[in-house]
């Protein structure tokens, strides 16, 4: 049951405000073909779309999210109500991971705690494209306006928090300041463990966000100018208000799950459905997550990042994650049937 979806005709049947980025071949599966579905714990991936259900706006979605605050089996909630549907773009699946990073700092600068976390500027928000990140550090374009949320002591830290999106800062004395996405400068991201490959540096296979780190320490003129490499810049806010046991907030405003979240193109997968992934490579992985965040380096109908959770540990597993496989998204029956050939199951 498969069939070429233009991309206005795509975005329609989705329920996006969007187009998708090019035409998509859409295939609606059974449940049968999901491997290691019967497998999986269908009561965590329930609790995970619950969390963010209630802020989907659609008709459909809501009836959906009404029916599951009735407490239903979460496996039979998911294989009755919804059909999985197969997106590809042309380009093969690919997954990695990410978390939430901890910091120490301080909210006032020191010799230590020199490298400021900054709210995004008024004007900033008012322009697609601002500086680049050369331009804003060299340039020193933020300093002394009162931006400054916080002050760390390590600047490759910070740069890979503007990777993340969000993280916890340790303060003196024991406290933690949390941050979030608030914004960017408007520029695409740029991977510099790519760039370490093209100066053959690094073989693919070995890069992982741990030996970027490492090179740039021990280079720091050529891994400063590393950094510049990426002209995307992240502006946060402070979410200090969310529980230390939840995770931070994904694109939905919503705490997200280890394990159970992940990042996606929402060109392609709505935000708040169902995924089921199959991740290959060295430790495979089959199980149900809820499409409940974004990344800017995060794009096409098979691309997707796993959150892993908080601190090093999930920093190191997520870091190593580069894997193929495939991802299927779980849609509302009608509107999964809807984009079969002749519209039926």
């Amino acid at each position: 049951m498969t069939s070429v979806v233009s991309a206005a005709v795509f975005a329609g049947l989705l329920g996006m405000a969007g187009e998708a980025a090019a035409e998509a071949t859409v295939t609606v599966l059974d449940f049968n073909d999901l491997d290691g579905w019967a497998e999986d714990d269908h009561q965590a991936a329930f609790d995970a779309f619950r969390a963010t259900c209630p802020d989907m706006d659609d008709l459909d979605w809501q009836s959906l999210c009404g029916y599951a605050t009735t407490d239903p089996d979460p496996r039979m909630f998911f294989e009755l109500l919804f059909r999985p549907v197969l997106i590809e773009d042309g380009a093969p699946g690919l997954f990695t991971g990410y978390f939430e990073p901890e910091l120490n700092g301080s909210r006032q600068r020191t010799d230590r705690f020199r490298y400021p976390l900054y709210a995004m500027p008024r004007e900033a928000r008012k322009t697609d494209l601002w500086y680049s990140r050369r331009q804003i550090i060299n340039g020193r374009l933020l300093e002394g306006r009162g931006l400054e949320i916080a002050w760390v002591d390590d600047p490759v830290e910070l740069f890979f928090l503007q990777i993340q999106g969000s993280g916890r800062v340790h303060l003196p004395g024991g406290d933690k300041l949390r941050v979030g996405y608030a914004g960017a400068n408007g520029h695409s991201y740029r991977s510099i463990g790519k760039e370490l490959v093209r100066r053959g540096i690094y073989a693919a296979h070995q890069v992982s966000a741990e030996v970027i780190k490492n090179w740039v320490r021990r280079n720091p003129v050529a891994g400063r100018e590393l950094l510049f490499h990426n002209p995307s810049y992240v502006f946060f806010r402070e979410v200090s208000e969310v529980p230390a046991h939840k995770g931070p907030l994904g694109a939905m405003n919503r705490s997200v799950t280890p394990m159970r979240s992940i990042a996606v193109d929402p060109d392609f997968v709505p935000l708040g459905a169902p995924v089921w992934v199959e991740k290959d490579g060295a430790q495979p992985l089959r199980r149900l997550m809820i499409a409940q965040d974004t990344g800017s380096a995060i794009k096409g109908a098979q691309r997707a990042d796993v959150f892993f959770g908080t601190g090093d540990v999930a920093g190191r597993a997520a870091g190593k994650l580069k894997d193929p496989g495939r991802m299927v998204v779980l849609l509302p029956i009608q509107r999964a049937f809807a984009m079969a050939p002749d519209g039926t199951p």
